[in-house]
């Protein structure tokens, strides 16, 4: 089969996609990558070594109108003349110019839905779709009448597969921050003030284990966080974009990071408990409910980013600093939550075995 995969806008759109994409070809199908384009996806695109095209997808806005009706257009004629047996698509805004046009061309459309709540794409795109891959099974009570297929959300392999960094002391606490590939400014900023807050106070206590951080910021925060934790003698390894997050991740004692959909499935791949904290203007407050059913299964806490201070993410740090059997149970119960064969499941979806 020739298969299109249509994925992007952000990382966690793009690295499910490109393991589908990595199944789909292990399988025999000729395969290629629609990403809009876009800077922060480039990054990403390096795990994919297949073929790409660039379909100029825009945001939805009305501002944006006549740049999402050139992107139809151009997806069209590029499918017109690849002629693909079917597109999956991961959601998100950049899948909207590809799947309207595999519309207009008769060309089978699978999708896939991330997050709890569907976003707008998803869910107005569903009506044109074969089947929807889903990551959660509630997400199935806002896709009436829509063909769903419970798969979990890809990963890419090698996430899981990594191993602690020998520049970091072998005692050491490690928190591993992150707010995915474009940062999170607000849990920079809460998170470049209490850690060398938690630094401090083991240093004042004697703690055992010294504190080191790791922090995966975006490109605007990246010299800041690395002024503030200098400032405060704080070992750390400051990065805008990770580009070892599978030696990040095995390196790390908890993470603390966003809620999007992608994070969380990465964490359970890792076994890696968590202090999550939801984006506040996530569309439909999806990332709230993302990280509700990982902490409702005690693999992960939840904060708000309108409640948190620095102090009390250091005291709740310190308090599984000083509690490892407590992490350990967090772990175990995040590796419950896993879905190694997710992407294999996308994959026979899209080959018609489970439609």
């Amino acid at each position: 089969m020739k298969i299109i995969v249509a994925c992007g806008g952000t990382g966690g759109h793009a690295f499910p996609g490109i393991a589908v994409a990595d199944e789909l070809r292990k399988r025999g199908h000729e395969v290629v990558v629609w990403d809009s384009g876009r800077d922060v996806e480039s990054s990403v695109m390096k795990n994919w070594a297949g073929p790409v095209f660039s379909t100029g997808a825009r945001q939805l806005a009305a501002k944006n109108a006549f740049g999402i009706l050139r992107s139809i257009l151009r997806c069209r004629v590029e499918m017109r003349r690849a002629r693909p047996d079917a597109m999956l698509a991961m959601g998100s805004y950049s899948s909207l110019p590809p799947v309207l046009a595999a519309r207009m061309c008769g060309v089978k459309v699978y999708l896939h839905e991330a997050n709890t709540v569907p976003g707008k794409a998803v869910e107005f795109l569903s009506r044109f779709a074969e089947a929807v891959a889903i990551s959660f099974n509630t997400t199935v009570r806002y896709l009436g009448g829509v063909r769903t297929v419970l798969t979990g959300l890809p990963v890419r392999a090698e996430i899981a597969a990594g191993r602690r960094f020998d520049f970091i002391p072998a005692d050491a606490f490690v928190v591993f921050v992150t707010g995915g590939s474009q940062g999170a400014h607000a849990v920079n900023e809460l998170m470049s003030a209490a850690l060398p807050m938690l630094g401090r106070e083991l240093a004042k206590r004697g703690g055992s284990r010294p504190l080191y951080v790791i922090h995966q910021t975006g490109v605007k925060d990246e010299s800041a966080v690395k002024v503030a934790y200098a400032e405060a003698s704080l070992p750390s390894r400051v990065h805008a974009f990770e580009n070892e997050m599978a030696d990040a991740f095995a390196s790390a004692d908890i993470v603390v990071a966003r809620a999007g959909a992608s994070t969380c499935f990465e964490l359970a791949a890792c076994g890696k408990p968590a202090l999550l904290i939801p984006l506040p203007s996530a569309l439909r407050d999806h990332q709230h409910f993302n990280a509700n059913a990982f902490a409702s299964k005690g693999a992960a806490d939840e904060g708000s980013q309108a409640v948190l201070s620095a102090r009390q993410v250091c005291r709740y740090l310190l308090e599984k600093y000083l509690n490892s059997a407590h992490l350990a149970r967090m772990s175990e119960r995040m590796k419950a939550l896993a879905a190694p064969d997710a992407a294999a499941k996308v994959a026979d979806m899209v080959e018609g075995k489970m439609v």
